[in-house]
C-alpha cells in the first residue's frame, strides 16, 4: 500500500506532475516577459491538461494499437523515475542498481514518442519520429559518459544512495574539474531529453506542424503533455542528485532545482532550433569530447 502511495501520490506521479506543470508555467512566464508579453496565469498548464481530458480522441485511419499505448508507457516510466529519485532523497537508501534503472527509464518516454508517431500512419509524424530517433542516438552517448564520470567519482557505485553519501562526505561533485565538465555535458543532453529549443526538431511546429504529436488529440495528447511535465521535474532533479547532492534539505533542493530550471530557460530563449544533422554533429563532437575529458579527469582523481 505504501509503495502504491509513493508511486501514485508522493513522490511519484501526482506530485511530480504538479511540480512539472508549475515549472512549465515558470518557463512560459519568463519567456513571455522576455518577449514583452504578460504570459499565462499559474494555473494555465493545469487548465490545458484538464481541457484535453474532456476533448474527443480522434484515431487516424490505419493507426495501430501502439498509437494509444505509447503515451501511457512514457508516463509510467517517467513517474517511476520520480518515485525512485524522491525515495532516494528522503531516506538516502535505495537498491543496488537504481542509477542504471533510472537511465533506462529515462529513455522510455522518447521511445514511446517514436513508436506512437511511427504507428500513426502520418508522414509528418514519421519525420518527427525519425528525428527523435536520431536525436536519442546523439545525446545518449555523452550522457552515459557523463554518468560514468559520476560512477568513477563514487568509487564504482551505481546506487543513488551511495552517490549521495559520497557527496555528503567529500562535497558536491560539481566542485571538481571532472564534475563541472560532466555537468555541462549533462545540461546539454538534458535540453535534448526534454525536447526543448534548440533540440525540439522532432516537434518543430513551424516545419512539420507538431511532428511526432501531430495525430494525437484528447486524452492521449494530455498524457504526453503530462509526461513532458513529469520529465521537466525529474530530469533536473536527477542532475541535482548526481552533481549537487551534498545538502539535500528541502529548501536547498528547491533552490538547486530552480537554478537548473533557469539554465534551461536561458538556453531555450537564446538559441535557434538546430537541424537534426547539426544536433548529431554537436553531440557526437564537442559534447562527447567534453564528457570523455571528464571521465579521464575523474580517473586521475580531479
Amino acid at each position: 500500500m505504501k509503495l502504491l502511495f509513493n508511486y501514485l501520490i508522493f513522490p511519484g506521479f501526482l506530485f511530480s506532475a504538479c511540480a512539472g506543470l508549475l515549472a512549465g508555467w515558470v518557463d512560459r512566464k519568463v519567456t513571455a516577459r522576455l518577449q514583452w508579453r504578460v504570459g499565462p496565469p499559474w494555473y494555465q498548464n493545469f487548465a490545458d491538461v484538464v481541457k484535453l481530458f474532456a476533448k474527443e480522441t480522434i484515431l487516424p485511419e490505419g493507426a495501430k494499437a501502439t498509437f494509444l499505448m505509447s503515451p501511457y508507457l512514457g508516463l509510467l516510466s517517467a513517474s517511476l523515475v520520480a518515485m525512485i529519485l524522491g525515495l532516494s532523497l528522503q531516506s538516502a537508501t535505495g537498491f543496488g542498481g537504481d542509477l542504471i534503472v533510472v537511465l533506462y527509464l529515462l529513455v522510455v518516454p522518447a521511445i514511446a514518442l517514436i513508436v506512437g508517431a511511427a504507428s500513426s500512419g502520418n508522414p509528418l509524424a514519421s519525420v518527427g519520429a525519425s528525428r527523435e530517433m536520431k536525436l536519442v542516438l546523439g545525446y545518449e552517448l555523452p550522457f552515459i559518459l557523463a554518468i560514468i564520470c559520476i560512477i568513477i567519482k563514487s568509487g564504482g557505485s551505481i546506487a543513488l544512495s551511495s552517490i549521495l553519501n559520497a557527496q555528503h562526505i567529500a562535497g558536491s561533485y560539481i566542485a571538481s574539474w571532472s564534475g563541472v565538465l560532466a555537468f555541462i555535458a549533462c545540461i546539454l543532453c538534458m535540453q535534448a531529453k526534454l525536447c526543448l529549443v534548440p533540440f525540439d526538431m522532432s516537434e518543430a511546429e513551424q516545419e512539420i506542424m507538431g511532428g511526432a504529436l501531430i495525430e494525437y488529440s484528447g486524452l492521449p495528447l494530455a498524457i504526453f503533455k503530462l509526461t513532458k511535465a513529469v520529465l521537466l521535474y525529474t530530469v533536473p532533479l536527477f542532475l541535482v542528485v548526481l552533481f549537487l547532492g551534498k545538502d539535500t534539505s528541502p529548501i536547498f533542493l528547491i533552490l538547486k532545482y530552480i537554478g537548473i530550471l533557469v539554465v534551461i530557460i536561458l538556453i531555450k530563449n537564446t538559441n535557434p532550433r538546430l537541424r537534426i544533422d547539426q544536433a548529431l554533429r554537436f553531440f557526437w563532437g564537442p559534447v562527447t569530447v567534453l564528457a570523455l575529458i571528464a571521465v579521464v579527469l575523474a580517473l586521475l582523481g580531479l
